[in-house]
C-alpha cells in the first residue's frame, strides 16, 4: 500500500513539472513562427507598390523638338493657322492666321512692320498672346497703339536676329534685331521665361523665316 502511494505521488509530481515545460515549449514555437512571419512581412510592407512608384515619379519633360506648351492647344489643328500652315508662311503672315495673336498682328500692321518681319531671315519672335496685351491697362495700351514710335520700339524688342532653339533658352542673353537691346532667357525642360517674368506658353513654332515662342506677357524695353 505504502509503495503504491509513493509511486502515485511521484507520478503526480512528474506530471506537474512536465506540463508547464510542455506549454512553454509550445508557446515558444508559436511565438517563433509569429516573429518570423512578422519579420518576413516587414520588408514587403516597407516597399511601395509599383503604382505608387509611378505616381510619385517625376512627369516626363515635353518633347521640345516640336511645338510644346499648354498654349499650343489654342492653335488650330488644320488650315493656315495650324502649325503646318504657319510653317509655310513668313512670320507676320503666319501670325495673322493664328487667332490667339490677333492683337499682336493688328499692332504690327499699325506700326508698318509686316514687310520688315516677313523679309528678315532666320529670326526669333517672342509673340505675346491677346491675353498678354489684355494685362496692360486699357488707357496705357491705347496710348501705345496711338504712338507709332513707342509701338515700334516695343514690337521690335520682341525680335532676336537669330533662330533660338529651346536649348538656347536655358540660360542666355541675346540682342534684339534692330535696337540691339538685350533679352535674357532662362529655364529648362520645356519651361522658359523671358526677362524673368514672361513665360513661354507655346514654344518652338516654325515659320518660313522665323522660330516663334508665344509668351504670356508683353516685353517692355529696358
Amino acid at each position: 500500500m505504502r509503495t503504491r502511494r509513493i509511486r502515485r505521488i511521484a507520478l503526480a509530481v512528474t506530471a506537474a513539472v512536465a506540463l508547464p515545460l510542455s506549454v512553454t515549449a509550445c508557446s515558444s514555437e508559436d511565438g517563433g513562427d509569429g516573429a518570423a512571419d512578422s519579420q518576413s512581412a516587414s520588408p514587403a510592407e516597407s516597399m511601395p507598390a509599383d503604382g505608387a512608384q509611378e505616381e510619385s515619379g517625376d512627369m516626363a519633360a515635353p518633347d521640345t523638338s516640336k511645338p510644346f506648351g499648354p498654349g499650343c492647344r489654342a492653335v488650330p489643328e488644320d488650315g493656315e493657322g495650324s502649325f503646318d500652315g504657319m510653317a509655310d508662311d513668313p512670320v507676320a503672315t503666319a501670325a495673322s492666321n493664328n487667332p490667339a495673336l490677333s492683337t499682336l498682328v493688328s499692332a504690327v500692321q499699325k506700326a508698318g512692320l509686316v514687310d520688315t518681319l516677313n523679309s528678315s531671315e532666320d529670326i526669333t519672335v517672342f509673340a505675346p498672346t491677346d491675353d498678354a496685351f489684355a494685362k496692360i491697362p486699357e488707357k496705357d495700351l491705347n496710348a501705345v497703339l496711338g504712338d507709332d514710335k513707342a509701338l515700334t520700339e516695343i514690337l521690335t524688342y520682341h525680335v532676336v536676329g537669330e533662330r533660338l532653339t529651346p536649348e538656347d533658352l536655358e540660360d542666355g542673353s541675346y540682342p534684339t534685331l534692330l535696337e540691339k537691346k538685350e533679352l535674357t532667357v532662362s529655364g529648362s525642360e520645356g519651361s522658359y521665361t523671358v526677362n524673368g517674368d514672361s513665360e513661354v506658353v507655346c514654344g518652338n513654332v516654325p515659320t518660313a523665316n522665323a522660330t516663334v515662342y508665344i509668351v504670356d506677357t508683353v516685353l517692355m524695353p529696358k
